[in-house]
């Protein structure tokens, strides 16, 4: 345990960060999911929408430094693929 004053704040500080990627990431793979699942279910209308929801997560999460931007442009890349195949 930190004894010094400023090492106890850095020890709350980098909580409550993990808590709030955590959360971040969480939403993140969710949305992904969700597509996944809707291309899977051959709904291409749910599928525009899951995807579009993802976009957004995967660039927010992006933005934050929590993934690398050209992991989450892969994700776009793959799963806009999967979405346009569909028939």
């Amino acid at each position: 345990m930190p004894n010094i004053k400023s090492a106890k704040k850095r020890v709350r500080q980098a909580e409550n960060d993990r808590q709030r990627n955590k959360h971040q990431m969480s939403g993140m793979r969710t949305c992904v999911k969700n597509v996944t699942k809707a291309i899977e279910a051959g709904d291409k209308e749910s599928a525009q929408a899951a995807y579009a929801k993802a976009v957004s997560a995967l660039d927010a999460t992006a933005s934050k430094g929590m993934i690398h931007k050209n992991k989450a442009a892969r994700h776009k890349s793959r799963l806009n693929k999967a979405v346009r195949a569909m028939s």
